[in-house]
């Protein structure tokens, strides 16, 4: 997902010639709702493919799956101001702080640069109120995205990666959903995606460092591994990194899934409480009539597979966000849970 990314830049060097405009603080920490993506100065050119002055592009170690599209992030942290530095979860962004995330679709993915069309750019703003998310879709020629509270469908055709056209009804979502996966708990909006351990990469952290954006470092900086690279970790820790990613926003202990008993979380031990041999807290058509959330030794027994491969809204998970099924993604969970040792058929 990151090659397109890649091609245009590394961090800190993705940046134009500045703007005549800056950035808008003042719009970002107000009260309206713009509507054109264009009023904040945060990005200039076709589909606002170049950040503006202040606007740093960053890279995660394992991204969430969102129907193959490439992805680009930015965040901006207001002059003066500096992200705070966690040990564990998400970094602390000052009031005033904006991420924002494009998505698009090549025509072929095999050349992720030729064609590329972004459909829209979220961004989410910290405000003295909190954050809030707001969906900016792109017009088709890319000179302006206008907000759409209520969410859309646009239909997406591709040639993949295997040379096969794929087409879907890309799905983006209304500010209720963004909340559905950003939920504070408190009913507020969280960040999930910036955490320490999945920035760690390509010396990106220790640039907004030296850029002044990030007040300190710690000497010892965790790292996530990379789901799809086997050179960055084992399979088991490339899976556990993916499910931290794509399942853990919500299965958590203190997440909207706590009551499921299933934590995916990064920092969760093995046994049930992570699916091994978990039984399904309510019987129902989404277990499809297996037994145990992971089966080990048996991936085509557990729930957790069964439930990725679906497209059935009663069934699939993650519930938002994808209209296919993230085959690379069921294919390393698969390998993780088949070479799982098989405990005594006793289990709890």
């Amino acid at each position: 997902m990151m090659r397109a990314f890649a091609a245009l830049a590394a961090w800190g060097l993705l940046v134009s010639a500045s703007p005549p405009i800056p950035v808008d603080d003042a719009l970002i920490t107000g009260d309206t709702l713009p509507a054109r993506l264009g009023e904040f100065h945060l990005l200039a050119g076709p589909y606002g493919q170049k950040p503006n002055a202040g606007v740093t592009p960053y890279r995660l170690n394992t991204p969430l799956f969102s129907d193959y599209a490439e992805k680009f992030r930015y965040f901006y942290v207001p002059p003066g101001k500096k992200i705070g530095w966690r040990d564990d979860g998400v970094l602390d962004f000052p009031v005033g702080s904006v991420l924002v995330k494009s998505f698009g679709y090549p025509i072929d993915m095999r050349a992720p640069t030729k064609g590329l069309r972004i459909l829209e750019t979220r961004l989410l703003i910290h405000r003295t109120s909190g954050w809030i998310a707001l969906p900016y879709v792109w017009n088709a020629d890319g000179s302006e995205a206008t907000l759409r509270r209520a969410g859309m469908r646009i239909n997406v055709s591709w040639i993949h990666l295997d040379g096969k056209p794929r087409a879907i009804s890309y799905a983006i979502p209304n500010v209720n959903q963004c909340k559905g996966c950003h939920d504070d708990g408190a009913g507020g909006i969280s960040l999930i995606g910036p955490k320490a351990h999945n920035l760690n990469r390509d010396g990106q952290l220790e640039a907004a460092l030296r850029a002044g954006r990030i007040d300190h470092l710690p000497a010892d900086i965790p790292r996530l591994p990379v789901w799809d690279d086997p050179a960055s970790a084992s399979v088991a820790l490339r899976a556990r990194a993916y499910l931290e990613v794509n399942c853990a926003h919500c299965h958590n202990p203190k997440g909207p899934a706590n009551t499921s008993g299933l934590w995916l979380n990064w920092e969760q031990g093995p046994g049930p409480n992570l699916g091994i041999y978990k039984r399904p807290t309510a019987a129902g058509r989404g277990s499809g009539n297996d037994e145990f959330a992971i089966d080990p030794g048996h991936p085509e027994r557990s729930i957790m597979l069964y439930r990725m491969q679906s497209l059935d809204p009663g069934i699939a998970m993650p519930e938002l966000g994808r209209a296919s099924v993230h085959q690379e993604g069921v294919a390393l969970l698969s390998q993780w849970i088949a070479a799982m040792p098989v405990q005594p058929a006793n289990q709890p």
